[in-house]
C-alpha cells in the first residue's frame, strides 16, 4: 500500500564503464529528485557532472546503511523523492540497496526501477554460454562457506555468473577448477571500457589468464 504524500524511491541504473550508457529517463530522474543516495559520492560526481546534474547527494553504502536507511526513510515520509545509485550498474545487485527498498515498502513509499546497464547481463549475453537458464552467485564468501557454495554449483543446470575482485581471482578460479573440473568458462573484464576483454575457453585457460589481470568484473 502506498500512503498519501510519501515520496518515491527510484532505483536508477548507471553505466558500468562507458558514461554514455545511461538512459534519458535516468538523467531526468536524477535531475528531478530531491536527493540522490550514492554508493560512492566521489565516483558518482563524475557521472553527475557530465550530465549537469546538480541534485544534492549523500553516501549510502554497506558500512553506513543502518544510519542512512533511517535518514532516507524520514525524507521519503516527508514527501520528498529519492534516487539510489550504485558505483556502476543496477542498484540492489551485490549492494545494500535492497534493504533500503524494504524500508521504503514498509513506510508505504512507491518504489520504481529505472532499468539500464547491468554487469551481470552484459557479461552473460556476450559470453557465448547458455542464457536460457542462469544463476547469479555474486561474490563468493572469502572464507566460511566458500567451498560449499562452489561444490553446490556441480548440480546447477545452467550458466553460473560470479563476481570477483582482482586480488582473489587466481584463488577463486583455482578452486573452481579443483572442485568442478575443467569445464567451459568465460572471463569478462573492463566491460564497455577502452580495454574491454573477454577470454573464452575452460577454467584452466582462465586460471592462466588470471595471472595478468588486475581489474575485471
Amino acid at each position: 500500500m502506498q500512503y498519501y504524500n510519501v515520496g518515491t524511491l527510484y532505483l536508477v541504473s548507471t553505466p558500468i564503464g562507458n558514461l554514455e550508457d545511461i538512459t534519458f529517463r535516468a538523467i531526468n530522474i536524477l535531475k528531478s529528485v530531491d536527493l540522490i543516495a550514492a554508493e560512492d559520492t566521489r565516483r558518482s560526481k563524475i557521472l553527475l557532472s557530465k550530465y549537469d546534474i546538480k541534485t544534492k547527494m549523500i553516501s549510502y553504502f554497506e558500512h553506513n546503511k543502518f544510519q542512512r536507511i533511517s535518514h532516507i526513510g524520514k525524507i521519503l515520509m516527508s514527501g520528498q523523492d529519492v534516487a539510489v545509485i550504485t558505483d556502476a550498474g543496477t542498484p540492489a545487485i551485490s549492494d545494500p540497496a535492497y534493504k533500503l527498498v524494504r524500508k521504503a515498502v514498509e513506510i508505504g513509499s512507491r518504489v520504481e526501477a529505472v532499468p539500464g546497464p547491468s554487469a551481470v547481463l552484459a557479461a552473460l549475453v556476450s559470453s557465448g554460454l547458455p542464457t536460457d537458464r542462469f544463476l547469479f552467485e555474486g561474490f563468493l564468501p572469502p572464507k566460511k562457506g566458500r567451498r560449499k557454495r562452489i561444490e553446490n554449483m556441480k548440480n546447477i543446470k545452467g550458466t553460473v555468473v560470479i563476481y570477483e575482485n582482482s586480488n582473489r581471482l587466481k584463488r577463486t578460479v583455482k578452486q573452481l577448477h579443483e572442485f568442478l573440473g575443467d569445464r567451459p568458462a568465460v572471463l569478462c573484464r573492463e566491460l564497455t571500457k577502452i580495454y574491454e576483454e573477454i577470454i573464452r575457453g575452460t577454467l584452466l585457460c582462465i586460471l592462466i589468464a588470471s595471472l595478468r589481470f588486475e581489474n575485471f568484473i
